[in-house]
Parts: C-alpha cells; sequence; structure tokens
C-alpha cells in the first residue's frame, strides 16, 4: 500500500514543505440572520421569485445575493521552479 507522503526517488517531501508561507481560510460569518416563515407553498414561490432564487422543501438556508461557491477553487498558488 501507497503512504501518501512516502519518499520517493531519494526527495524527502517533508523538505519541500519548509519554509512555505502559512495559510489559514476565516470562516465566512453571514452579517445577520433573519428567519422567515411561511403560511403555504404558494407563499414560498413567491417569495423565491422576488429573490430569484430556488427553494425547495429541503433548503434550510439560502445566502442573499445567491453565494457561488467554489468561484475561485481553480486558484492556485506556485512557486517559480
Amino acid at each position: 500500500m501507497n503512504k501518501l507522503f512516502e519518499e520517493t526517488n531519494s526527495v524527502n517531501v517533508f523538505d519541500e514543505w519548509k519554509n512555505m508561507p502559512e495559510f489559514v481560510q476565516e470562516k465566512q460569518e453571514p452579517y445577520q440572520t433573519i428567519i422567515v416563515r411561511f403560511r403555504c407553498k404558494e407563499d414560498v414561490d413567491d417569495f423565491a421569485a422576488r429573490i430569484g432564487q430556488n427553494l425547495t422543501p429541503k433548503s434550510k438556508s439560502i445566502w442573499h445575493p445567491f453565494l457561488v461557491r467554489g468561484v475561485n477553487a481553480h486558484k492556485r498558488w506556485q512557486d517559480e521552479p
């Protein structure tokens, strides 16, 4: 079985990580949270149409405006060779 950080070709992969900058991802917290209650499905559909978002019976929360997840997922940091 292969190990995730096994040494190959006499290269210690842990040495490659030395002096790398620290990265801290701060959690994105909402500015405000509001609970909205609906009397019927028609009210939910009306609200969804007005805010331009899709709401299903399983929807528990939304971001407004709509939060596009993974928009920066393709970005990477790379040092010169």
